[in-house]
């Protein structure tokens, strides 16, 4: 048996088990969010339920389980939607209750802006007091109507009315600056002709605050009659309506046609509903807009750190300890670098920089409160230790006959290491930015203190000058998944919401990775004398 241990072959054996279960523990996880999220767009099956008190339930099966405690019971997990009729999502339903059970060809999901789906069958066209008989092909050309009037709404919300108050922000610092200046002739004049200017916005102002009043008075002027499987009724705004579907009457096809047109919109949109439905598409653009940003701050820095450590400083006492620091930085718990990032950043650099800057527009801070720029540098702060420690490594590996044969041609050290040194060293730098670059993509705690906010109402990147405001808040994939599954106020329904944004994530950091990792396998090729 010693002998048999001295050969080795246990240990390799036993890394090798690790190394299988690791990565059935990570393929496992994976397909569990596979299997959890991606299933919430498609258009499932609605059953009507008839039970033993004569009480009649239309809905989607969600699951269906043993009952606690009762062997051989089962119950099922119906999502009966028309949450602002029952007031609840889901209801649990007994098997032993169930007295039939129907698929009605006709039954309808309506896809809602507000409180979910409803689940129903079409009554008719609620007109001057009297109900009309109607049916999907006849509510289409309806629904178009709604959707051309919500496109202009939008377009009058956010384009008109946005520009007006832009240029009213505008004028209302650049009066505020006049004041601050003394009095002239000249500053007097420059101050009514803003006053002026403003006038004009507010009276455009309300002219369009009247046009989109009167939008939305007809947005609810069309309603049908949804018709209940317990006899009730409730009528509903044609404008509400995002999209009608009878799911049983659908065929193979049409269901994955409906299903590729959802997963679309889930990363195409933006999200409704207190976040728990429509899309993500602000929270993806933030996540890689803050990776992006972390990676051109971290990299320079880490880079240059790892050069002077390496290449310059000597191998005394004060290295090793600023190597020894740099190692136990990446200890430190990410909340830490949050509370640092909110005093140094925030409070004392972006403080400063209104006071400097946007001394007008104090007390309402510009730079002086969370944003972009601020939760991206705190992430660098956070990662630049690997960085520097791939880096060095990188560096190493490069062998010393290449630096004796840069300065036997007459290559200054510098020159060196600028143009022989770094470029082989590049694929250990990428390496350490491929880390960096999946840590941040996942971290929240320091975002939570430094710029990200549950629903931003614009991106950082709009037409507006200087066209990217690092100043601005923004959505982040791991916030938008903590919000969901723990701040929402209806959690159980935002479930499948949680697996599919958690499965969106992993699959930016893995194209980032990816990407990182192709651009150092063609480094790799091209400098072969490195030992990487």
């Amino acid at each position: 048996m010693k002998k048999f241990l001295r050969t080795g072959n246990p240990y390799i054996w036993l890394t090798a088990c690790a190394l299988t279960i690791s990565m059935l523990m990570v393929g496992g996880l994976v397909v569990l969010i596979m299997m959890k999220g991606l299933g919430i767009f498609w258009p499932h099956t609605i059953v009507k339920f008839t039970l033993q008190d004569g009480t009649v339930v239309l809905g989607e099966i969600e699951k269906e389980e043993p009952i606690p405690q009762k062997k051989g019971m089962y119950r099922t997990k119906l999502k009966v939607g028309n949450r602002d009729v029952y007031g609840m999502d889901f209801r649990w339903i007994d098997n032993t209750d169930i007295v039939s059970r129907e698929y009605p060809l006709y039954a309808l999901t309506f896809e809602r802006r507000e409180w979910g789906n409803m689940y129903g069958f079409l009554k008719g066209l609620k007109q001057d007091g009297d109900i009309q008989p109607l049916n999907l092909e006849e509510l289409a050309p309806l629904r178009e109507e709604s959707k051309a009037l919500l496109k202009r709404i939008r377009y009058i919300e956010r384009k008109v009315i946005g520009k007006i108050n832009y240029q009213m922000e505008k004028y209302r610092l650049a009066l505020k600056r006049l004041m601050m200046q003394q009095y002239s002739v000249k500053a007097q004049e420059d101050i009514e002709e803003v006053k002026d200017k403003v006038e004009n916005l507010e009276k455009t102002y309300r002219e369009k605050e009247d046009i989109l009043a009167g939008l939305y008075a007809q947005a609810k002027e069309k309603e049908i009659i949804v018709l209940f499987a317990d006899g009730k009724e409730k009528s509903m705004p044609v404008f509400n309506i995002i999209r009608v579907y009878a799911p049983n009457e659908m065929g193979v096809f049409a269901k994955i046609g409906f299903y590729l047109m959802k997963l679309w919109e889930f990363v195409s949109t933006e999200p409704r509903e207190a976040n728990t439905e429509g899309g993500i598409f602000p929270a993806i653009f933030g996540t890689v807009m803050m990776v992006f940003i972390m990676s051109i701050a971290v990299v320079p820095f880490g880079v240059l750190t790892a050069v002077y450590l390496r290449e310059y400083a000597d191998d005394n006492i004060v290295a090793r300890l600023i190597r020894i620091s740099v190692s136990n930085l990446a200890g430190v718990p990410s909340i830490v670098f949050g509370v640092f990032g909110l005093g140094f950043f925030i409070y004392f650099v972006g403080g400063n920089i209104d006071k400097v800057f946007f001394s007008e527009s104090l007390p309402a801070p510009t730079f002086g409160t969370g944003g972009i720029l601020w939760a991206s540098l705190t992430l660098a702060l956070l990662t630049v230790p690997v960085v520097v420690v791939a880096t060095e490594e990188g560096l190493s590996s490069v062998p010393k006959s290449v630096r004796e044969g840069s300065y036997a041609l007459g290559a200054t050290k510098f020159e060196t290491l600028w143009k022989v040194v770094i470029p082989q060293a590049t694929p250990g730098i990428l390496t350490g930015t491929i880390l960096a670059m999946a840590r941040a993509a996942g971290e929240v705690a320091p975002l939570m203190l430094t710029g990200v906010v549950k629903l931003a109402p614009s991106l950082p990147v709009d037409l507006y000058f200087p066209y990217i405001h690092f100043e601005r808040k923004f959505m982040h994939l791991g916030f938008h998944i903590y919000d969901v599954g723990f701040q929402s106020p209806n959690v159980e329904a935002a479930i499948p919401m949680v697996y599919t944004t958690t499965l969106v994530l992993l699959f930016i950091v893995l194209v980032l990775n990816l990407t990182a990792i192709v651009m150092r396998n063609k480094l790799r090729k091209r400098y072969r004398t490195t030992a990487l």
